[in-house]
């Protein structure tokens, strides 16, 4: 096989290659366990991840396990994100998607009343002392020479269903709560929950972080059931998905670029010419076609950290453009590539691209606007299924993360829009998420969301 060095691309070319496959159609390739360049993949005897040969994976965090501060490893872990770190070692900030409800998975399993005030004093929400919230993230030290874990400590407390988020271009990760919460007493999944504070915002972790950071969010991001972020690199732009079946699309624009505490405007996109348009295509007749670059226009949001949960419905009466449950978000060399987990005719997932105007966020960007693509959309006998977290392979290929009903798999797309399987979750029911590479782009992790597991995996990545 090629080596990741020998096999690197123009990466800007890979959504001009793959919006030509895939319209016509896209996803043409069938069966799960079609063999590809990587090879078919081996049943793992441990039962934790299939992968073809010559591939192995180490684990490198465990929901349970005690951390160097003393605390628990959370369950649930989800979107991540890997940062360079001192002598070679790996940086990894993790998200961990639990509500109070489920605070014996979280990092308190103990009891917060057994923490000192350096630890209560940065938990955002104490839950009344009673239901702290039990999301937030995980910071792991990793050194890929020894294959081990070096250092693991709580990095954000007291945030609830931290789901994904992305990584900025200056260091640090964001974490985003993917629900809308008021403070007061109610029953999440049966219990009881106490909330001293509203949720629903993007919080800040620099991956250089000792220890809990200030648990500060970022209200003028919006406030909403947060997905992913991807950070456009000229501007400091971000890009945001919202996990709702009628989402939107949405930017921040920040007023000072990498200072995303010192405010900015929330927009929503907007398809030219056609007000409020829907992606779904779950209608007989398509609403967008696979292929299509259509030209775009943002709109301005406002009273964006409000007390009631319509920010979506009153920018889809304003004109922008709605998305079957956006979810994964990566920055493809520029260029904002994202999932709608249950999009497309057999509502099994599209994957759409933003390319941003080269005025992006300027006055001048009318005369240039950004476009937005329908690059794939899953079918019954495609190999990806309800894609979700997603991310850019060094060599040019997007990994995408599957969220099914059974068993789920990492599934590669190729710039011909080919498939193939690259991992296969068949030992459990759980979600993959988290997929990133390491800086080096030498070691690719994931996470099994459930009971919670980070692995890194190595072998001959190659188109």
């Amino acid at each position: 096989m090629d080596s990741l060095a020998t096999c690197r691309m123009d990466r800007r070319r890979f959504l001009q290659n793959l919006t030509i496959a895939v319209s016509v159609p896209a996803f043409s390739v069938s069966g799960r366990a079609a063999d590809t360049k990587t090879g078919p993949l081996r049943p793992d005897p441990d039962k934790i991840l299939d992968l073809p040969g010559g591939y192995n994976y180490t684990i490198v965090s465990r929901a349970g396990v005690r951390m160097d501060d003393g605390l628990l490893v959370p369950h649930a872990h989800d979107g991540m994100a890997a940062f360079a770190g001192d002598d070679g070692r790996i940086i990894l900030v993790c998200n961990h998607e639990l509500t109070p409800a489920y605070s014996v998975q979280g990092a308190f399993a103990d009891g917060l009343d057994a923490q000192p005030g350096a630890v209560t004093d940065k938990v955002y929400d104490r839950g009344g002392g009673k239901t702290p919230g039990a999301g937030g993230t995980t910071t792991t030290v990793y050194n890929p020479e020894t294959r081990t874990t070096e250092r693991q400590f709580l990095s954000l407390a007291g945030t609830e269903l931290n789901c994904a988020g992305g990584p900025t271009p200056w260091g640090s990760w964001l974490s985003c709560e993917e629900c809308f919460e008021e403070p007061g007493v109610g029953l999440s999944a049966g219990r009881i929950v106490h909330r001293d504070k509203k949720h629903g915002y993007v919080f800040e972790v620099p991956s250089s972080a000792n220890g809990l950071v200030e648990p500060i969010p970022i209200r003028a991001m919006g406030r909403f059931e947060h997905e992913a972020t991807a950070v456009h690199e000229p501007t400091g732009i971000v890009y945001m998905t919202e996990d709702r079946h009628h989402s939107l699309f949405y930017r921040y624009i920040p007023h000072v670029p990498g200072k995303l505490h010192e405010g900015g405007k929330l927009q929503a996109l907007v398809i030219d010419e056609k007000p409020s348009f829907i992606t779904h295509n779950w209608s007989n007749e398509p609403q967008i076609v696979p292929g299509e670059a259509l030209p775009t226009r943002w709109i301005d949001l406002d009273n964006v950290d409000s007390d009631k949960n319509d920010l979506r419905l009153r920018g889809t009466a304003q004109g922008a453009t709605t998305f079957a449950r956006g979810e994964g978000l990566c920055n493809a060399n520029g260029d904002m590539v994202f999932t709608c987990t249950i999009g497309g005719p057999a509502r099994l997932g599209q994957v759409f691209a933003y390319r941003p105007s080269s005025h992006e966020g300027q006055a001048l960007e009318e005369d240039d606007p950004g476009q937005l693509t329908l690059i794939a959309e899953a079918t019954h006998e495609s190999i990806l299924r309800n894609a979700d977290n997603i991310t850019f392979a060094p060599w040019g290929d997007l990994i995408v993360c599957e969220d099914t009903s059974s068993h789920c798999g990492l599934v590669g797309i190729r710039p011909d829009g080919s498939q193939y399987q690259l991992a296969d979750n068949a030992h459990t029911n759980s979600e993959l998420a988290g997929v990133c590479f390491a800086p080096d782009g030498k070691t690719l992790f994931v996470n099994i969301q459930y009971p919670g597991m980070t692995l890194a995996i190595t072998g001959p990545f190659s188109t």
